[in-house]
């Protein structure tokens, strides 16, 4: 686990805003201690949850996306930090462990423009360099029983998530990925827009449930390559369940988790699902942010929720004002999960 920046034990005392009276996550939560081993220190404690950072956007750049998903782990570590830690939730649950080191990829990509062929491998190249490191990290973390918080960072992560998952499993898994898009195109170089296409294709994956895809950005391709997987690949419509009103959001929780929850199973959330909140392909229509929670909550509760993944958001890409709001929601989505994981009975 060397290809990681350390969180430190100062790193959390900047970012957590001290009140008398009161305790913060960042005052309970845990970090690796200077000079210790982290396998061996995250073994040895009763924390439950991992929590790691992705700070990249070079999968995005990589799929003709809109820098900024970088910064989302800086914001939400502000914002878990200043949670307040109390019978409901506790912040002693988690260890920090920091951000996978991504700065010199981040580096290389500055002056890469997608339009050009060449730059367009090497963006893939990194990628695939980025998913090497995911891998290693969520199966170390995995293997020791851990459960990972990962917050990118863009989608293409979910294939580091899923790969790393499944070899520490020793067999594939199931992943639910409630996003406006499939991101399951085809296998043509790296990006964030077939991560977990790949990961099916290697043999990482293997049941997929696509939650609340937009009719309108999935393409008919797509749509055919799906139908051909229906028994391992299947998905649901914003527009049917919140537009036509042809389906109940709750009866399709349900049927979603009956078709993953046979197998160890990754919850991914792409916050470009969400209405407003900004993001590489930020929309006007979408889930609410309650309805997103109840989602977590929902899947968290199952004994074989593996791990939860929060990617795009990209508080770079929003207005100075509320550019801590996606930390915020992040917070919220950290802490729905620890919550119902903790007291999973299904």
């Amino acid at each position: 686990m060397d290809k990681f920046l350390p969180f430190t034990i100062n790193d959390l005392a900047k970012v957590t805003n001290h009140r008398s009276g009161e305790i913060k996550f960042g005052e309970k939560m845990l970090t690796v201690p200077h000079g210790a081993n982290p396998i061996s220190y995250i073994k040895n404690t009763d924390a439950k949850y991992v929590l790691l950072g992705i700070p990249e956007d070079i999968g995005i750049r990589a799929n003709f996306g809109r820098p900024g998903a970088a910064s989302a782990w800086n914001e939400a570590i502000k914002s878990i930090a200043n949670i307040q830690h109390n019978r409901f939730c506790k912040g002693n649950q988690i260890i920090v462990l920091g951000q996978i080191n991504v700065l010199e990829e981040m580096k290389e990509v500055e002056n890469l423009d997608f339009n050009n062929i060449d730059d367009r491998v090497k963006l893939s190249q990194l990628v695939q360099k980025i998913d090497k490191d995911v891998s290693h990290i969520i199966f170390s973390i995995v293997k020791l029983g851990k459960i990972p918080i990962i917050i990118g960072g863009g989608h293409n992560n979910a294939y580091g998530n899923i790969k790393g998952t499944a070899l520490a499993k020793g067999k594939p898994i199931n992943a639910i990925n409630f996003d406006a898009h499939s991101d399951f195109r085809i296998l043509e170089g790296r990006h964030s827009g077939n991560g977990f296409s790949y990961a099916y294709e290697e043999g990482f994956l293997k049941k997929y449930f696509v939650f609340g895809l937009h009719e309108n950005y999935t393409s008919k391709s797509v749509l055919d390559i799906i139908k051909k997987t229906e028994d391992r690949v299947r998905f649901n419509t914003y527009d049917s369940i919140n537009i036509r009103k042809e389906k109940n959001f709750g009866q399709e929780m349900i049927y979603a988790l009956e078709f993953i929850k046979s197998e160890t199973f990754g919850i991914e959330v792409d916050l470009d699902a969400i209405p407003n909140i900004a993001s590489s392909a930020m929309t006007l229509s979408g889930f609410s942010v309650e309805e997103l929670r109840q989602f977590v909550s929902f899947f968290a509760k199952n004994k074989n929720a593996g791990y939860l993944h929060i990617c795009e958001g990209a508080p770079d890409l929003d207005v100075d004002k509320n550019n801590h709001l996606i930390g915020k929601l992040i917070g919220y989505l950290v802490t729905d999960f620890i919550k119902s994981n903790s007291n999973k009975n299904i």
